[in-house]
């Protein structure tokens, strides 16, 4: 399920979204979502809002892998929740993000380069803010096998 302009009216089944959500993911929620061209390769990240369907947040594209755009994803999304003082559920789908999270650090195996400092420098403020915050927001797994894309999808599969 990809982000799309064409939903304009909520699903005869649901009355809290304009999204074909499954019953038992609340609208009350955002999904996060990373693309890669290659991995590594230019990657990209965003968040969208699962009761508008609406695009939160983008970053990029910058040169990167899909799993630290993951893991920022994540960040970016709960210190944007925390500096607007709202709380909702968040979804990803994925599983090495969120180990990440609750470990606080970025795992990546990465180079660093030239061309990767940027990006460095970005995962070691994620980091700082996940050490220096607490993480009150559920984390959800996205169950793909059983939803479809997640709504954050970059539909380039």
């Amino acid at each position: 399920m990809a982000v799309s302009n064409e939903w304009q009216n909520p699903p005869d089944y649901r009355h809290d979204t304009v999204l074909p959500l499954p019953m038992e993911v609340s609208a009350d929620a955002w999904a996060v979502d990373a693309a890669c061209s290659g991995n590594p390769g230019m990657m990209e990240y965003r968040g969208v809002d699962l009761a508008t369907g609406q695009q939160v947040f983008h970053y990029g594209p910058v040169y990167g892998t899909n799993n630290i755009g993951e893991f920022l994803a994540i960040v970016h999304a709960l210190a944007l929740m925390k500096q607007r003082g709202i709380r909702k559920t968040l979804y990803t789908d994925s599983y090495n993000a969120t180990v990440w999270i609750k470990k606080k650090k970025c795992k990546t195996t990465l180079e660093r380069t030239e061309q990767t400092a940027r990006l460095y420098e970005v995962i070691a403020r994620a980091e700082a803010w996940l050490r220096t915050n607490v993480v009150d927001v559920p984390i959800v797994k996205w169950e793909t096998s059983k939803w479809g894309e997640i709504p954050a999808d970059f539909g380039r599969k």
